[in-house]
């Protein structure tokens, strides 16, 4: 490629498109990464409004001979998608143009999402058959590029199976409509016949060695130029975007099943669970999928629990056996017949039938979060991907297996492994060591070598991810240099002058050249308020811990990423900004360090939710992470703070003031006064300020009765700021419901606080004072074993997560860790027995984001239910007001976008005779001030079926 002017051509760009046109260092950085191991910044990032727009990007630099690499999600895990000029479709591009159900296809733009397809497919008993984990955010037009797969493509093939016709832009600018061709059908360009003339050349060699088995992925599919058989839709899938740019596709749609069973095989190892493919693909089995006990062991505890109750049977390898039938009868006889097949094959195998749903949704995401959850051992080393993706004839997986095992014990390795065995595919994070000169010689070594294993065994290097820059150097060693020849070969015709995502497949740079982890940020150790304890203490190994699959980019369901949900722009994904506080401490692109304006303005729209936490497979915290940038950001420049900063930030002192004259604040801030305080303290002028009780909790529970004599021993109940000057009504209902369920409820003997609000807007150093001191006061329970009970589900997140980290080795924090719990919890751990009170009825139910992240709900779900309430929760994910966030002068807009999405129309749609429920007050004031509804705590959906009940207990102010 030879060099060309950026500049001129950024302006020449914005001169023709429609679409957006970055250069600069944040926007840069942004896509410097994909979800590989490999970094190159890209001299400019476009995002084309329209196809056209596309056609005008792709001619504009061929003539000004830059290297172009389109992207879709981003989260290729070879270096498919990055260098050069980055032409993201995914922001703009996202139609789908037709679905025809008679004919089972559907007409989409490149940027369509997979799960955007399916459920538009769905209606029509139809969807996509190739469903990558990555389904949530994969675009079409990076599955076209890569030949997804996914878990059904042992029944329906890979995208290239379920291809129809193509309308693409060749590397030589000539835009081409490629229908999928029958038999002897007639060429229509050039190029085509160019390639029909190869394919009868070559035919023996391309018989010989391509499309030996469903999953070699790697190189050209030249299969589909055999004499009779040319068919360029099917060529091009597959090609990495190295010979044509797709601008629309049409793709079949296949029937799905009236009904499925979901059989779990649990074996002793990997290789019985491979001997066990040949037995099983008789049958005809829709999924064939597997996951280990290393990585089952990494999930969330409530998952984990979960999965055990869904079905998943003993062992320490499990493969996820899916079979389909006419009805749920025949779907249950294939999947006993499995079963008994299994047993018969003597491989030690249990099994289990999961025909519920919901179960076996529980059993599908421990297989889906195997590509974040791989990237950490147990002891929290970092594994790689690199060797991840190879795959062989079905009936060679246990030879391969056994031969990757001794490969592995050769070279000291281990790895965590998961795939689509059904398919002879396996993959696989390792611990390769990629941040020093001697680990990064033994990574290459060991993938020279796995090379040749897979090779003997008739296999590929890539069985779904395509070659990228992590596999396109193996291209020539595991074909040879004939096969290579004819690459070279169809390269040329497509893209003679190479600017399309050049040194891919074809021409390759070395496998551990760019390695993004070998730059300066390694290097970099920080002074952090944080201690980071599952990260060495290392805030650099902290944002490692995002290897790019992009979970968080989901467009719907789940908690993270809410901003993202909204904009849809990548710098407002978690991924996005851990990929900018990488940069910030790679420091070439992003400078400044702690002052970067780039990170500070990517990390502004973090609501701070936690649902990164809970929702990421590798646990990435990025309320932590925006904390500690924004402590460090303004160090010595309180002057630089936004506004609201100060006023909510110290809300917990000023409240306690606002608490001596509730009655004179309310009217002050009811006044016309309240436009006025609100641009001093940086509030949204379309906020109401929440009004102070006129009573606070703590007055108001030594006014209430005494309690008869408790059972079940005291209880603390943490008087969060919110709960006690706020909304104390919930207060007082907790402390009645404990109260009747035999415990004694007290508060502690001085004024406490957790230090939520500072933590939440950077303050760390008052937080960290603010919680010391809190915690000396509770002393002295801690020291009885005195259970905590937090009512706001933020602040008792941060007992249970976040004070520990704080406080580093403090005693007394780890102790308020083991000892915070929330009411349920306690009443579930504590009180068993307990019978509450029977309300009924039906709840809607706003689970706070930070209860999802670090306690969970399903204490307060049984409980309810306990109650004789019917729970609905929707998959809302955080309401948008996530404490001071929404309140923030500059947020409301994107507040409200989030509340809007699922939680506030599903409020106002709920029959008047729902009760709705929100534990957190930031969900409560977000129903109230954007619906006609009030929202209670569970606490009060409790306490009011107390009220025929003996009077309940009083606290004591010891």
């Amino acid at each position: 490629m030879s060099d060309y002017d950026v500049t001129a051509l950024a302006g020449e760009l914005r001169r023709n498109l429609r679409g957006e046109v970055h250069g600069d260092p944040g926007s840069r950085a942004l896509y410097a990464t994909d979800a590989s191991n490999y970094r190159v910044v890209p001299d400019l990032v476009l995002l084309p409004r329209t196809c056209a727009d596309l056609e005008t990007a792709l001619a504009v630099c061929r003539a000004a001979g830059a290297p172009v690499a389109l992207r879709g999600a981003g989260t290729s895990m070879a270096g498919n998608a990055i260098g050069g000029v980055v032409i993201d479709t995914s922001r703009h591009l996202d139609a789908i143009l037709d679905i025809d159900p008679v004919a089972q296809t559907a007409v989409v733009e490149p940027g369509v999402v997979l799960t955007d397809l399916m459920a538009a497919a769905r209606p029509h008993g139809l969807t996509f058959g190739a469903d990558p984990s990555s389904a949530s955010r994969a675009t079409l037009g990076g599955m076209i590029a890569n030949n997804a797969c996914g878990a059904h493509s042992v029944a329906w093939g890979t995208t290239a199976d379920n291809l129809r016709a193509l309308e693409v832009v060749a590397g030589t600018g000539e835009r081409l409509s490629l229908p999928a061709r029958d038999g002897g059908a007639p060429a229509n360009s050039d190029l085509e016949r160019r390639m029909a003339a190869l394919g009868e050349q070559h035919e023996l060699l391309l018989q010989r060695r391509f499309g030996t088995f469903g999953r070699q992925i790697s190189g050209y599919a030249l299969q589909h130029l055999l004499p009779g058989r040319v068919d360029l839709p099917r060529l091009l899938c597959g090609s990495e975007g190295t010979l044509a740019t797709t601008l629309q596709a049409t793709v079949g749609l296949v029937r799905l099943p009236q009904a499925r069973v979901l059989l779990a095989l649990g074996f002793p190892n990997s290789t019985a669970a491979a001997d066990c493919v040949p037995v099983v693909l008789p049958h005809n089995p829709l999924t064939m999928e597997s996951i280990n006990a290393t990585l089952v062991d990494r999930l969330p505890d409530d998952v984990r629990r979960a999965a055990v109750a869904a079905g998943l049977p003993k062992g320490s390898v499990w493969l996820l056996v899916e079979m389909g039938g006419e009805d749920s009868a025949d779907a249950l006889a294939s999947a006993s017949a499995v079963a008994d097949a299994v047993k018969d094959a003597g491989l030690g195998a249990t099994a289990s039938v999961v025909t519920e749903p919901a179960a076996q949704a529980v059993l599908w995401r421990c297989r889906r979060d195997g590509t974040g959850l791989a990237t950490r051992r147990a002891d929290g080393a970092e594994a790689w991907a690199g060797w991840e993706d190879a795959a062989v004839p079905p009936a060679r997986l246990g030879d391969y297996l056994r031969g990757l095992d001794d490969l592995l014990g050769r070279y000291g390795l281990s790895g965590a492994s998961y795939g689509h065995f059904g398919d002879g595919c396996m993959h696989m994070r390792i611990d390769f060591d990629l941040l020093t000169e001697p680990g990064v010689s033994v990574y290459r070594s060991f993938v020279e070598e796995a090379t040749d294993l897979v090779t003997t065994l008739g296999g590929s290097v890539s069985g779904e991810h395509g070659d990228g820059r992590a596999r396109s150097e193996l291209v020539r060693r595991m074909y040879g240099p004939e096969c290579y020849e004819l690459f070279e070969q169809v390269k040329t015709a497509w893209d003679p002058t190479g600017h399309l995502n050049p040194h891919v497949i074809v021409d390759p740079l070395p496998v551990d050249q760019a390695l993004r982890h070998r730059g300066t940020a390694q290097l970099v150790q920080v002074d952090t308020m944080f201690s980071y304890p599952g990260d060495a203490g290392s805030f650099a190994q902290a944002q490692r811990r995002c290897v790019g699959v992009g979970k968080c980019r989901q467009s719907s369901g789940g908690v993270m990423c809410p901003s993202f949900q909204v904009t849809r722009e990548e710098k407002h994904s978690t991924r996005g900004r851990a990929h900018l506080l990488w940069e910030m401490l790679e420091g070439d692109v992003v400078k400044g360090g702690w002052r970067s304006e780039e990170v500070r303005d990517a990390l502004d729209l973090c609501l701070s939710c936690k649902g990164c936490l809970g929702d990421c497979p590798v646990n990435v915290d990025m309320a932590t992470y925006k904390a500690e940038f924004t402590h460090h950001h303004y160090a010595g420049r309180p002057w630089a703070r936004p506004r609201s900063h100060w006023s909510m930030g110290w809300l917990p002192a000023m409240a306690r003031l606002a608490s001596l004259q509730p009655r004179l604040t309310n009217a002050i801030t009811g006044s016309r006064l309240a436009s006025l305080l609100k641009r001093a303290g940086g509030i949204a002028p379309e906020r109401s300020i929440p009004s102070f009780a006129p009573v606070p909790l703590r007055r108001q529970l030594r006014t209430m009765p005494q309690p008869s004599e408790p059972t079940r021993g005291r209880v603390v109940l943490w008087p969060d700021t919110f709960t006690s000057f706020l909304s104390p009504d919930a207060g007082v209902a907790a402390a009645r419901v404990l109260a009747a369920a035999g415990f004694e409820p007290v508060l502690p003997q001085g004024a406490v606080c957790c230090g939520l609000t500072w933590v939440s807007t950077g303050q760390l150093g008052i937080a960290r004072k603010v919680l010391r001191r809190s915690l000396r006061v509770l002393a002295p329970e801690l020291a009885r074993g005195t259970p905590i009970v937090g009512l706001e589900p933020s602040c008792t997140a941060m007992l249970r997560h976040d004070a520990a980290d704080l406080l580093g080795s403090d005693p007394l924090a780890r102790q308020a860790r083991s000892s915070t719990m929330t009411l349920a919890e306690l009443l579930a751990d504590r009180a068993p027995d307990w019978e509450p009170p029977q309300v009924g009825g039906d709840a809607l139910v706003q689970v706070h984001c930070h209860q999802h992240a670090v306690m969970g709900f399903d204490a307060d779900k049984a409980l309810m239910e306990a109650a004789g309430v019917r729970v609905q929760v929707p998959d809302s994910g955080c309401c948008g007001l996530a404490g001071n966030f929404g309140f923030e002068q500059g947020h409301y807009e994107l507040s409200q976008a989030v509340g809007e999405r699922v939680i506030l129309p599903a409020v106002r749609a709920a029959a008047s005779s729902t009760a709705v429920v929100a534990d957190g007050f930031s969900c409560r004031t977000q129903i109230e001030q954007g619906t006609t509804r009030n929202a209670a705590h569970l606490a009060e959906l409790l306490a009011a079926g107390l009220d025929e009940e003996p009077p309940a207990a009083q606290p004591r102010n010891r």
